[in-house]
């Protein structure tokens, strides 16, 4: 951590907590194993915890075996409440403490080029750490904390660099809310995407297909469907027009909109075709902006709002690689406006109201929107080298926010290469964060493209472009419905809407009567006509997170009936078959975030 990181969370107690906790972990190890078994990395403070990187020596291993012993020698540390000292020492001093560690060393040589202060701190008379801090000032202070795992962690995250042992952990003020946040992590669990995703056959991961390439089952398909659908109907209605792009392309698409120099390490490696050069597309603007160009645009056109769901490839280190959040290959719901200056402010806050519908939709309460800004020192590297452009853009960003009273916070030196953006951090029903999606403005590739319009007065100008994409990728965002949803989809997304469960087999020809009326209806249903017992069957379905078993028996075909269960255990009892196509077309239809009354 910079000095500059570390003046951030002077006043944070919880901080100081954690990343003392970090420290008196590493003292414990060293207690418990000896120091000649790891070479001491990095160890900092997370929003929600902290983690230990290390290289173990001579074949030294830790697992979560080893954990007891670790943590019940940090709470000796604790109870010995030791103090923990700040001194500062110049830059000789510091290698010497350091000699023996390449790591302390790699990190002294970063400080001494930035001329930075160099600060050790020290918990008792026996550790002591490079550390900008800050720190509690005892470790009795330090009162309630649990190791949760260890992972393999690239040195500085780059899969060319040794992998060192991480150690993850967390710690807070006290025991109650260490408590409470234990119990969202075992319900975190429970909700990985990963784990539901195999479990309910939604997705899955194969060595011979590739890292990050997700393969979809028919559940999957499903809720791809599902949501292709909801973003062309709301899109339709909104005066989106669709378009279809390849998925690759000649190089020179992408030198002219500037990304190959940006992005080229994000990209897949070239393909040498007729001595020319071809990319996998990582993105979908540079088509757009052709089509946008393919014939001449009056102001009356605009704004033009050109959509996609396009498939885009991007080469993310392996390492990043998570389930569906973070893939190599990704269906984006993508779309670009081009819109004049005077247009701009309505129609930014058009993409904000579209995110706030689908917010409503899928049930989420807490969301944050992230004004994305430029930095200076990052114009000509990292950001378009324009800076009167870049202050007049964010200024037209900021007014829009503001004047449509969206809540929003500011963020320095988080912008795309082109223009300002607003990232949407949104949380899950157990308070999980994730990053969905994102609004950019773009106020510079246009220009590169000579993207122009006729304006009332025949002058071409060249329009502003808005880059959206409200529903992240499908990959990001049916990993975040697993999640937030816990794989009890709402119906009218659910995979299957309704399974018909016959007691004996003398009820299976009503079954599959009544299963051919819900499909003529365009509910998703199957038939379970097993030779199981009734109640193996319901528990099925309920494993398989179906939103309604429809059990038929005698009196159900004597009455033309279903018994109907509720996959949250509910018995609704019998109701006829039209009763139940009415009543599940009306949660269909109207997106509901229930099941039936």
């Amino acid at each position: 951590m910079s000095q500059l990181d570390s003046q951030k969370h002077q006043d944070d107690n919880l901080y100081k907590i954690r990343h003392s906790a970090e420290h008196i972990l590493t003292q414990a190890m060293q207690r418990v194993f000896g120091k000649d078994k790891f070479y001491m990395a990095m160890g900092p403070a997370t929003d929600d915890g902290f983690y230990f990187d290390f290289e173990p020596l001579n074949d030294f291993k830790i697992s979560e075996d080893d954990f007891p012993k670790i943590e019940a020698e940090m709470a000796k540390i604790a109870k010995e409440n030791l103090p923990i000292v700040r001194s500062e020492v110049s830059i000789e001093e510091a290698k010497k403490l350091f000699v023996n560690n390449p790591y302390k060393m790699e990190w002294l040589n970063l400080i001494e080029n930035r001329n930075e202060v160099i600060s050790i701190y020290t918990t008792g008379d026996e550790f002591f750490d490079l550390c900008a801090g800050p720190h509690v000032n005892y470790t009795a202070k330090v009162k309630a904390f649990k190791l949760l795992s260890i992972a393999g962690a690239y040195w500085h995250g780059d899969e060319h660099n040794k992998m060192l042992t991480r150690v993850y952990g967390t710690a807070f003020e006290n025991k109650e809310d260490l408590a409470k946040h234990l119990e969202m992590l075992e319900e975190a669990k429970k909700r990985d995407h990963r784990k539901l995703g195999r479990e309910l056959e939604i997705f899955f991961f194969d060595d011979e297909v590739g890292q990050g390439l997700p393969l979809w089952m028919p559940n999957g398909g499903v809720l791809i469907e599902e949501l292709e659908k909801l973003a062309k109907d709301t899109e339709t209605k909104d005066g989106y027009v669709r378009v279809k792009t390849p998925h690759i392309t000649k190089d020179a698409l992408f030198l002219r909109s500037g990304h190959l120099p940006y992005y080229a390490d994000s990209m897949y490696p070239p393909m040498e075709i007729d001595g020319e050069k071809y990319y996998l597309k990582p993105m979908n603007c540079p088509f757009h902006h052709k089509i946008f160009a393919n014939k001449p645009r009056s102001y009356r056109d605009l704004p033009l709002k050109l959509a996609e769901y396009g498939t885009c490839y991007r080469y993310e280190k392996s390492g990043e690689l998570f389930g569906l959040m973070r893939v190599r290959s990704m269906q984006m719901n993508d779309a670009h406006i081009y819109c004049t200056e005077e247009q701009f402010e309505k129609t930014f806050m058009d993409v904000i109201s579209m995110y706030l519908y689908y917010f409503k939709v899928f049930g989420i309460d807490k969301y944050v929107m992230r004004f994305s800004k430029h930095a200076k020192e990052g114009l000509g590297k990292k950001y378009i080298d324009n800076e009167a452009l870049w202050v007049k853009t964010e200024d037209m960003v900021r007014k829009t926010l503001q004047n449509g009273k969206v809540n929003f916070v500011e963020v320095d030196n988080e912008a795309a290469f082109y223009g300002p953006k607003i990232d949407v951090q949104i949380y899950s029903a157990i308070g999980k964060e994730f990053t969905l999606a994102t609004n950019q403005v773009d106020f510079a590739v246009p220009a590169r493209f000579d993207l122009h319009y006729m304006d009332k007065e025949g002058k071409a100008v060249t329009p502003l472009c808005i880059h959206r994409a409200p529903l992240s990728t499908h990959e990001r965002m049916i990993g975040f419905l697993l999640e937030h949803f816990a794989g009890n989809f709402p119906v009218w997304l659910s995979p299957v809407q309704a399974k018909i469960i016959p007691i004996t087999d003398t009820q299976h020809e009503y079954a599959h009567k009544v299963m051919a009326q819900l499909k003529e209806e365009g509910i998703r249903v199957e038939i379970d006509d097993r030779s199981e017992k009734m109640q193996a069957k319901i528990r099925d379905a309920q494993m398989q997170k179906i939103p309604y078993m429809l059990v038929i028996g005698g009196r159900e075909v004597e009455g033309n009936a279903v018994a109907v269960r509720q996959r949250d255990e509910q018995d609704l009892g019998a109701m006829p078959v039209t009763e139940f196509i009415a009543k599940i077309k009306e949660q269909i239809n109207t997106k509901s975030l229930n099941l039936i009354k």
